[in-house]
């Protein structure tokens, strides 16, 4: 590993990338290891922001996930197959769908957070509390600054 001094600049979007292509294939094995089968680790973001709340509509599990409305429509109607989540017609507004788990997928929420406390554990080994604390801050801010261009084109690459 190299001192801050020694690591070239500007590579942050491609060690993201890195990050998060192994930091999935982690998940997965810590998946299966806690005997989670059912779905993979693009689907657990799902899952997971629906563990916090789910009877949410599509537009508002998209702002949850980070996930454009017609890959998550896509990816619900896999997990919609799969019988981990369902659908239901709100009354009051036919034209929206509310996105629900199911009992099946309420079961596994103690599977998943030990899951996720191993990748917890994982992820910041060797770290001090005021690194992680750091390194939350600015990925916050990472965050901010890509959502708020695509806020600003209106999603479209190039336009401001």
């Amino acid at each position: 590993m190299r001192t801050p001094a020694e690591q070239p600049r500007g590579q942050g979007g491609f060690l993201l990338s890195q990050v998060h292509y192994l930091s999935r294939r982690v998940l997965g094995q810590r998946l299966r290891a806690h005997g989670i089968e059912e779905f993979n680790p693009g689907q657990g973001r799902i899952i997971f922001a629906l563990w916090q709340g789910d009877g949410v509509t599509i537009t508002e599990l998209a702002r949850r996930t980070s996930l454009e409305r017609s890959t998550l429509t896509r990816m619900l109607d896999r997990m919609e197959k799969d019988g981990l989540v369902r659908r239901e017609q709100q009354i009051k507004d036919r034209r929206s769908v509310d996105i629900w788990l199911t009992p099946r997928t309420r079961e596994m929420f103690r599977a998943f957070a030990n899951a996720s406390n191993d990748m917890r554990e994982v992820f910041y080994r060797d770290f001090s509390d005021e690194e992680i604390g750091l390194f939350e801050m600015t990925l916050d801010r990472i965050l901010a600054n890509l959502t708020a261009t695509l806020d600003n084109t209106g999603g479209q690459p190039g336009r401001k």
